[in-house]
């Protein structure tokens, strides 16, 4: 058999570690260059965003394409630079210039980039020898800012490896040289303190005699007291002992002799007494062959019930399955019913906004062609030469006048669409953003001012004006054009003039909205069923029964508030919503 050395074994084992715990070290170190490097470069992409945003975002807005390629190409020329890519708000190139293969899907990681959630963000790292930053352009005009469109500015692997080029050969000779200076001192301390010493150790063990053990006890001529030293003690001590065995052996072989008489004495003794034992034991062996034959049966007995048992199961499990696809069914369905409805809603609102948007156009309209009447007849007395400081002044003055009505029609259908575009928009939205509650308030009742406009109802507000919280914009629409409609068919019905009062609070986090119209009310045994889908009192008229069900949905499951409604038969109905800050 071969032998293996100790100490070989040993000296290999602890160098390896070390190898390892020094590769790992020297990769660690390697990466950290390389990731604070490569912060270093992200860092001045974000400089370049902060420097040239401003002027690219100039050039776009004015669709100055030749500066904005002049622009790319100054980027570019920076050293750290590989490739420049800039978009307009159609995510059409504008300008492509240097490495830019991995924008078109080819080095790219997963990484999701959003340039409307911020306006900074880190596009990731590119996947191989590229990686860049993406950040958009963003237009301000008149308090609003519009994204005109996006640059991404691309680097490279090559200049971090450039940048720690030197650091990186210098971790790797400092790790050689100490792996190397170690490897030379460990072997000369194994070789001296622990091979040297076991061998000597083991020649004297391999002449151990056991006729004489006392003879064959260890004798070193080390004088240090360590793990060899207590190895020798225990080695002579455990010759000692062996001495001492032999001599107890000699006594107990005599013992055993004697042990061995009685024993054979006893087992006359246990033979008489097995024998009596088992004569009652076959008569115990039969009583029991006859209750097994009982329980055998009462076994098939309950074999038979229990696969009775396992049919009857069968048979409710498949009909609760079947139960359960139904309900899963209804689920689909009144999800969509509820999807509809929204639509519905949203789809009243847009026609009846087309319809009012038409009334400011159609002045507009006149009022232009009017100004070019007079803008005619003032070229043709300058012409003609007949102009007089009368007629001036009239054309001055009527010109004024068609201005200004065609400004506030404009205005009046520039205002009607933006608020009517914002509630659409969070309609149809699930998203969480900041907004002021009174202000947003007022565009959700100015979205149903083409429906309002029809009747002599009124809608009061009380909110004051600092409620600034972040809620689901479109639930909030959702829930107001929801009860506003739902008071105009349903309230007022017959009334000439109603009244909608809307209260609004904000305290410790929780907004809380009271609601209440002067309508006909609800009767107490309808109130229950309120929140029900498909409950109403419309059916004949084309009611869906959704609307207060679709406002319980929202408050209940999308703003994790609670609602409740309150009424009586003629003094209206009323709903109070309390939900929590999503901030």
């Amino acid at each position: 058999m071969k032998v293996t050395s100790i100490s070989r074994k040993l000296l290999a084992r602890v160098l390896s570690l070390y190898f390892v715990l020094t590769l790992i070290v020297t990769c660690v170190q390697i990466a950290a260059e390389y990731y604070n490097a490569k912060s270093h470069i992200n860092s001045e992409l974000l400089t370049l965003e902060k420097t040239f945003s401003g002027s690219l975002t100039r050039a776009v807005w004015e669709l100055n394409t030749q500066q904005a390629i002049d622009i790319a190409e100054g980027l570019v020329a920076i050293p750290m630079i590989k490739g420049i890519k800039v978009t307009d708000e159609n995510n059409q190139i504008i300008t492509e210039l240097g490495e830019t293969q991995a924008l078109n899907g080819q080095d790219f990681d997963n990484t999701l980039i959003d340039i409307n959630a911020e306006r900074h963000l880190d596009m990731g790292t590119l996947a191989g020898r590229s990686f860049g930053h993406t950040f958009p352009l963003v237009f301000e005009f008149s308090g609003r800012t519009t994204t005109v469109g996006s640059v991404t500015l691309l680097s490279s692997n090559e200049v971090i490896f450039n940048r720690i080029e030197v650091g990186i050969y210098f971790l790797i000779g400092n790790a050689m040289v100490k792996t190397a200076a170690l490897v030379i001192l460990f072997s000369l301390a194994f070789n001296k303190l622990l091979t040297v010493p076991l061998s000597g150790l083991t020649e004297q063990l391999n002449r151990l005699d056991l006729d004489d053990p006392e003879a064959s006890k260890f004798h070193s001529a080390n004088f240090e007291r360590n793990e060899l030293n207590i190895l020798e003690d225990a080695y002579n001590n455990l010759i000692d002992e062996l001495v001492q065995f032999k001599e107890k052996l000699a006594l107990a072989q005599t013992d055993l002799l004697n042990a061995n008489q009685q024993l054979d004495e006893q087992n006359l003794l246990l033979e008489q007494e097995v024998a009596k034992k088992t004569s009652s034991l076959s008569t115990s062996m039969l009583r029991m062959e006859m209750q097994q034959r009982e329980l055998l049966k009462q076994q098939e007995q309950l074999t038979e019930e229990n696969q009775r048992r396992k049919k009857t199961e069968l048979t409710l499990t498949q009909t609760n399955r079947d139960l359960k696809d139904s309900i899963i069914e209804l689920n689909k369905a009144q999800a969509r019913l509820l999807d509809a409805e929204k639509m519905a809603v949203l789809g009243n609102l847009s026609a009846e906004v087309s319809h009012e948007i038409n009334t400011p156009i159609g002045v507009s309209i006149t009022s232009t062609s009017y100004l070019s009447d007079l803008l005619n007849k003032l070229k043709r007395d300058v012409n003609e030469q007949v102009i007089t400081k009368r007629s001036m002044d009239d054309f001055l003055l009527n010109a004024e006048q068609s201005i200004n009505l065609l400004l506030n029609n404009l205005n009046r259908a520039s205002d009607l669409i933006a608020s009517y575009k914002q509630v659409a928009v969070d309609q149809t939205s699930d998203k969480i953003r900041p907004i002021n509650m009174a202000q947003y308030v007022d565009e959700v009742i100015q979205s149903l001012h083409p429906k309002l406009k029809k009747t002599t109802h009124r809608v009061k507000v009380n909110c004051p004006g600092n409620i600034d919280v972040h809620v689901h914009t479109g639930a909030i629409s959702q829930i107001f054009t929801n009860l506003i409609i739902n008071s105009i068919i349903h309230g007022f019905d017959g009334l000439n003039r109603g009244e909608i009062q809307i209260d609004i609070s904000y305290q410790q986090d929780r907004i809380y909205i009271d609601y209440r119209d002067n309508g006909h009310g609800v009767k107490p045994e309808a109130l229950p069923y309120l929140f029900e889908p498909f409950y109403t009192t419309k059916s004949s008229e084309g009611g869906t029964g959704l609307g207060t069900n679709i406002v319980h949905s929202l408050v209940t499951d999308t703003l994790n508030g609670v609602i409740r409604a309150e009424s009586e038969p003629g003094q209206g109905l009323a709903f109070h919503i309390e939900f929590n800050n999503m901030k």
